[in-house]
C-alpha cells in the first residue's frame, strides 16, 4: 500500500474507533434512565452515575498523549480498546449502585482515545492537511449521537442489560478492524520527556486558563448535556426513551460532525472571531433554555387571567440544535487559539486544555443533579451553563475585545489574525 493509502486507512479506522469509544463513553446517558428507576436514584446520584466514566476518560488523557509519542498510536489505541471490553461486558451484571460507579471508571478509559488518535492521525499527513485530518477524526464525537440511536432500541427490545453486551461486542469487532487496517511508522515515535507536573505549570499562563474556561463550555458542556438530555426530555416533556433519544441526537450529532467545519472557519476568520460569536450564540440559546415552564396569573378588569410561558418540545429542540452547532465550531476554534499562540508547545497546552474540558464534562452533570434536587427546576441545568458562558464573555471582552479596533483599516486585519 502506498504512503497515501496507508494514511487514509489510518484516518478511516481511527475515526471509526474514536466514534465507537465515544459511543461507549456516553452509554450511561441512555441506560442510566432504567438504572435510575431500578435503584430509585435521586438527581444528584444520577448525575454522579453518568459523570463517573467522564472522570477517568479525562484524567487519562495526559498520560495517553505522552505514551502515544513514546510508543506509537497504533499500539496504545489497541491496548486502550482491549482493556475496556471486559469492563463494558461486566456492566450487564452490575446490581448495586457502587458496582456501576466502579465499573464505570474502567469503561471511562475509552474517553481517553481522543488524546491517542489526534497525534497518531496527524503525523500521517503533511502539515497543510493536518487540520483537516484532525477535524475528520474529531468528528468521532458524533458517537454520542450514535449511542442515542442504538441504545434506546436495545433497551426497548431486550432491556438495558443488552446494551453493554452489544457494545462490548462492537468494541471487540472495532479493535480487530483497527488492528488489521491501521499502520505503524517508527519515525512517528518521538522521545517524550514531558511530565504531568510540567503540563500543570502551564496553568500559570493567563491565556491557558482562559482557553481552559472556553473548552470547559464547548466540550465539557457538550459531554454533560449529551449525558443529561435524554432523561431531561423524558421528565420535562413526558416522552418515551426512544423519542427522547432521537430528539437529543439533534444536539449531539451536529455537535460532533461539524467540528471540521469549525476548523475551516477558524482558519479563515481567526479563532477570536469564531469563539466570540460562539459564546454569544450560546448566551442567547442558554438564556431561552433557562426559562422554566411558568404559569403567570394577571389581575385584569375582567378578573384573573392565566398565561403559560415556556418552550414546547419543538422550540426546545431547535435551540439545542443551534447550541450543538455553535459548540462544534467552538471546539475547533479553541484548538486554533492554541496552535496560534503556542506553536512550539501545542502538545503540552492542548493536553491541559483537553483535561479541563473533560473535567467540565465530569463536574457539570453532578451539579445539574444537585441543582435539580435543591430547586426542583429542571431548567436549572441551563441556568448554570448560562452563568458559565457569562464568565467567558466577560473574560474575553476584557482580555481581547477591548483591544480590538472595530473601525478603520486595521480592524479586518486584527480579526483575521484572531
Amino acid at each position: 500500500m502506498t504512503r497515501r493509502g496507508q494514511a487514509l486507512s489510518v484516518l478511516i479506522v481511527s475515526t471509526l474507533a474514536f466514534t465507537v469509544c465515544f459511543m461507549v463513553w456516553m452509554m450511561f446517558g441512555v441506560i442510566g434512565i432504567p438504572i435510575k428507576k431500578a435503584l430509585n436514584l435521586n438527581a444528584t446520584e444520577f448525575g454522579l452515575l453518568t459523570a463517573t466514566p467522564v472522570l477517568t476518560g479525562s484524567l487519562i488523557r495526559v498520560p495517553l498523549g505522552i505514551w502515544t509519542d513514546r510508543y506509537g498510536g497504533r499500539i496504545v489505541m489497541a491496548i486502550l480498546m482491549a482493556i475496556t471490553v471486559p469492563a463494558i461486558w461486566l456492566m450487564a451484571y452490575a446490581t448495586a449502585y457502587w458496582h456501576f460507579l466502579v465499573i464505570g471508571l474502567f469503561v471511562g478509559l475509552a474517553g481517553g482515545s481522543f488524546s491517542v488518535g489526534t497525534p497518531y492521525v496527524a503525523r500521517w499527513f503533511p502539515k497543510a492537511n493536518q487540520g483537516f485530518a484532525m477535524g475528520v477524526y474529531g468528528a468521532g464525537n458524533s458517537g454520542a449521537a450514535v449511542n442515542k440511536f442504538v441504545a434506546p432500541a436495545l433497551v426497548v427490545a431486550f432491556g438495558w442489560t443488552m446494551v453493554p453486551q452489544v457494545y462490548a461486542a462492537i468494541m471487540l469487532g472495532t479493535l480487530v478492524l483497527f488492528w488489521l487496517f491501521s499502520h505503524s511508522d517508527p519515525a512517528h515515535r518521538v522521545p517524550s520527556n514531558t511530565r504531568f507536573s510540567d503540563q500543570l505549570k502551564m496553568l500559570k499562563e493567563p491565556k491557558v486558563l482562559k482557553y481552559c474556561q472556553y473548552y470547559s463550555i464547548v466540550f465539557g458542556g457538550y459531554v454533560a448535556l449529551s449525558l443529561w438530555m435524554v432523561q431531561y426530555y423524558v421528565g420535562e416533556f413526558g416522552l418515551d426513551i426512544r423519542a427522547a433519544a432521537l430528539l437529543a441526537a439533534c444536539f449531539s450529532l451536529p455537535g460532533g460532525v461539524l467540528r471540521a467545519v469549525g476548523g475551516w472557519l477558524s482558519d479563515k476568520y481567526g479563532a477570536h472571531s469564531v469563539t466570540w460569536w460562539v459564546l454569544w450564540v450560546s448566551w442567547i440559546c442558554l438564556f431561552l433554555l433557562s426559562y422554566p415552564q411558568t404559569d403567570l396569573t394577571i389581575l385584569t378588569t375582567e378578573g384573573p387571567k392565566t398565561f403559560h410561558i415556556g418552550l414546547n418540545v419543538y422550540g426546545f429542540t431547535g435551540l439545542m440544535f443551534l447550541l450543538g452547532i455553535a459548540w462544534a465550531f467552538g471546539k475547533a476554534s479553541v484548538f486554533k487559539y492554541i496552535s496560534d499562540d503556542y506553536p512550539t508547545n501545542i502538545g503540552t497546552v492542548s493536553g491541559i486544555v483537553g483535561l479541563a474540558g473533560g473535567m467540565g464534562g465530569f463536574v457539570l452533570p453532578i451539579l445539574f443533579g444537585v441543582l435539580m434536587d435543591l430547586t426542583g427546576v429542571r431548567s436549572s441545568a441551563f441556568m448554570l451553563m448560562y452563568g458559565v458562558v457569562w464568565v467567558s464573555l466577560i473574560w474575553m471582552y476584557w482580555t481581547e475585545v477591548r483591544r480590538t479596533e472595530v473601525m478603520g483599516r486595521n480592524a479586518t486585519e486584527f480579526a483575521l489574525k484572531g
